[in-house]
């Protein structure tokens, strides 16, 4: 009787931020991030499981809040957001003769995550350290897994252009991949689902997840010694981002010119080519707020200079261009040429991704690539390094910000060494360092001037460099239009908000394409740029309508033109109409790059993160909600003049373009005219617009507050200098605007002047 007593007693304690456990030589150590955060690391060293996280990871443990009982049952971890039990195993007793052959070698752990309110919403199942060597390494492939039931659905794992939203069933190979067959993909090893929970796994090596497959979802990297990962919970899928946001960093505000038109081209051969195009937005009176300077204006890869020729003052360009009121952009590439002026001292210094005998690697056979050495970001000294050059090179000329390419990077790492180790144990860590080393040197050397770069590439914390991500170099087709949609919701789901791509595709066009219907835009006037592709225009112009509704609005491609004007008479009036559209919406749009920065959630949103309850919307891939108001249905398919869209369950809806109001929980048939985007704006909502500037560089004033009755509505507005990092600190206004449903009533309370009476329209009124 003494010895049950003893057994079922219990101790508690309040928790320690880092606790390890023992089973039976597995040693599985907890640490505390905030209640709705826990890391699991689980390992046969015990120093392995109680090593800090790897990269990407900069939050501090905590464990406030939390409780750990022990029992003889087990261990539970309860704080008031989750309870994370792992029961106690018994001791291994003697084995059958299958279990003789079969069994495995590590000793079993389990867990299960539940819910305040005891649902179960995660269950462990098994762990895996299969032994095996990798580029001369001794080392494990490291994985778990855990139950999937039938009604879990899966998203988030960064890029994956494969065009499908919810990755149950599916095997996704977590690993940066320029040349995957759909478009590259991008490793952030992060995977929400719609039961309340994540899951972010901490390892930076190549990473296989198969989801919902047979009753389970799998993970497995490639080199490791531990398993570790985190469980984030949350009542609300934005408590998920908070808690991304706790664990990986703040996303900054993007200076307000990147909510703006950004035009780039691959590329513009010399500045009087870039100023021409510049002049032509301003003699047209077309909002725009920044140009991009591409690749090729150097003298050689690896110069980090200027091509005196096509390029003569690029002090001057950047001058004329600010006294515009536009910005730039510069394409600054990681490579090296090894007759460059600084390859001899960057492989001196080994600050060069290498061969196993301390040589660079140079190029890509297998692609035919020439281009050079990738410097080798994942060392602090050549980061610096990098960045200086770019300072006193580049951005000395009046260049404002920069686009960091082949951030995957493009020269694969996998066989070869970093500094840090090899390239297959941190395949995937590359655009989280480089991208830093230039954010850093950014904000020391330029402190009052907000960061900006544009990123092929992210991992766990990219967000965090102030990087405005996008889709790489994808085809100029319907196809991968369509695609877009669910890339881009998958992307920002897994915690990094800010993602666009290159509209109309950045690869060259085809000699000739016959469209499957009629087009819907005349390309006669356009052969010079389009040629054969009759519905390139209809193509470009759909897009563009996609692109306005996105984080980032950026045409780009390796076509002969690529202004706006250039497309025909019938494509340049519809892009021009959602330029000017997007500028309308800045203060929305502003609005919402605050409230990621207070939150870390993302504004461009899968559905399933708003109406959860909504079973319809699961795997609903081509439709998104833009912020609280807009649902987004694009037109994908050529020749199409209207489409379904269904409206989630909960509320009503109204049509942004006609104010006709629709039932939710509904599928209708809209009409969608080349010049029209089907958009709806959810009953409740306040949207306010502002009056046309030719760029953010100009105030702007408020035109209207939309109302969109139905129900309560509330709105925050925020403005500041929109280019210094003041608003940190506290600098800016907000002002709160609230419609009172009842009353018919909308008022502001803030800091802004906000004259209600003259600015309100409440529509069907």
């Amino acid at each position: 009787m003494a010895f049950m007593a003893m057994a079922l007693a219990v101790a508690a304690c309040h928790a320690a931020p880092l606790t390890q456990l023992d089973r039976n030589g597995a040693h599985v150590a907890l640490e505390t991030y905030a209640p709705n955060v826990v890391r699991v690391t689980i390992s046969t060293d015990a120093s392995r499981a109680l090593a800090a996280p790897g990269y990407g990871i900069n939050g501090k443990a905590d464990d406030h809040g939390w409780k750990h009982t022990a029992t003889a049952r087990g261990d539970e971890f309860t704080s008031a957001a989750l309870t994370l039990d792992i029961p106690a195993q018994p001791k291994p007793g003697a084995m059958d003769t299958m279990a003789r052959y079969f069994a495995p070698e590590l000793p079993p752990v389990a867990l299960k995550v539940l819910g305040p309110n005891g649902d179960v919403l995660l269950q462990m199942t098994g762990w895996e350290m299969s032994p095996h060597v990798v580029a001369g390494e001794k080392t494990f492939r490291v994985g778990a897994s855990f139950t999937a039931p039938g009604d879990e659905h899966y998203y988030g794992l960064g890029q994956n252009q494969e065009g499908i939203l919810d990755y149950r069933g599916r095997t996704i190979d977590c690993k940066h991949d320029y040349d995957a067959p759909t478009g590259e993909s991008v490793c952030v090893p992060m995977l929400v689902t719609n039961k309340g929970y994540a899951v972010l796994w901490d390892n930076p090596s190549a990473t296989r997840i198969s989801a919902g497959i047979n009753g389970r979802t799998l993970w497995q990297s490639n080199v490791g010694e531990r398993v570790s990962f985190f469980i984030i919970t949350g009542a609300r899928v934005d408590d998920i981002y908070a808690g991304y946001r706790t664990l990986t960093g703040v996303t900054p505000l993007p200076p307000k010119a990147a909510f703006g038109f950004i035009q780039s081209k691959a590329r513009y051969e010399s500045q009087q080519q870039l100023l021409t195009a510049a002049e032509g937005y301003r003699q047209r009176g077309y909002p725009i707020d920044i140009m991009v300077l591409d690749w090729f204006y150097w003298t050689k890869m690896g110069q980090l200079d200027f091509d005196p020729v096509a390029f003569p003052d690029p002090a001057a360009m950047n001058a004329k261009l600010h006294a515009m009121g536009m910005q730039s952009i510069i394409s600054v590439w990681p490579r090296f040429e090894k007759t460059s002026r600084y390859f001899n001292e960057l492989a001196t210094r080994g600050w060069l991704l290498k061969h196993a005998d301390g040589t660079p690697v140079d190029g890509l056979p297998f692609r035919s690539d020439r281009a050079g050495a990738l410097i080798d970001s994942t060392n602090p000294d050549a980061r610096a390094w990098f960045w200086g050059k770019i300072r006193d090179n580049i951005a000395s000329k009046g260049f404002d910000w920069f686009w960091l390419d082949e951030t995957e990077p493009d020269l694969v790492p996998d066989g070869y060494f970093y500094s840090i180790g090899s390239g297959d144990r941190f395949h995937n860590v590359f655009p989280l360092l480089h991208t830093q080393g230039v954010a850093d040197g950014s904000r020391r050397d330029r402190p009052n001037k907000r960061n900006l770069i544009l990123s092929r590439a992210a991992y766990i914390g990219a967000q965090r460099n102030g990087a405005l991500f996008w889709s790489s170099d994808i085809q100029p087709t319907w196809e991968a239009l369509k695609r877009q949609i669910p890339t881009g919701l998958d992307f920002t789901a897994s915690g990094l908000a800010f993602w666009g791509n290159d509209i109309g595709g950045w690869q060259s066009l085809p000699a000739r394409h016959v469209p499957e219907r009629k087009p819907l835009l005349d390309p006669s006037d356009a052969r010079e740029v389009v040629g054969g592709y009759d519905d390139y225009p209809e193509l470009l112009a759909r897009w563009f309508q996609y692109g306005a509704f996105t984080p980032t609005l950026r045409v780009h491609g390796l076509r002969k033109k690529v202004e706006v004007w250039e497309y025909g008479k019938g494509a340049e009036s519809v892009m021009v109409k959602y330029l000017k559209l997007r500028y309308a919406l800045m203060p929305y749009l502003y609005a919402m790059g605050r409230h990621t920065f207070e939150t870390g959630a993302p504004f461009m949103r899968a559905l399933f993160m708003d109406f959860p309850a909504d079973p319809n919307v699961a795997n609903l891939g081509d439709e998104y909600m833009f912020g609280p108001a807009f649902l987004v249905a694009p037109v994908t398919e050529q020749g199409v003049e209207h489409r379904p869209v269904y409206l989630p369950a909960g509320g009503d809806w109204y049509n942004w373009w006609t104010n006709e109001k629709f039932a939710g929980g509904q599928t209708i048939d809209v009409p969608a005219p080349i010049d029209t985007i089907p958009v709806f704006v959810r009953a409740g909502s306040i949207v306010p617009l502002g009056k046309p500037i030719p760029s953010t560089a100009t105030k702007q004033d408020l035109a209207q507050i939309r109302v969109f009755p139905g129900k309560d509505a509330d709105f925050t507005l925020y403005d500041d200098d929109g280019v210094s990092n003041a608003y940190e600190h506290g600098a800016g206004i907000s002002t709160h605007l609230h419609w009172d449903e009842s009353k018919q009533k909308l008022t502001a309370r803030g800091g802004m002047k906000v004259d209600v009476a003259s600015l309100l329209r409440v529509v069907g009124k």
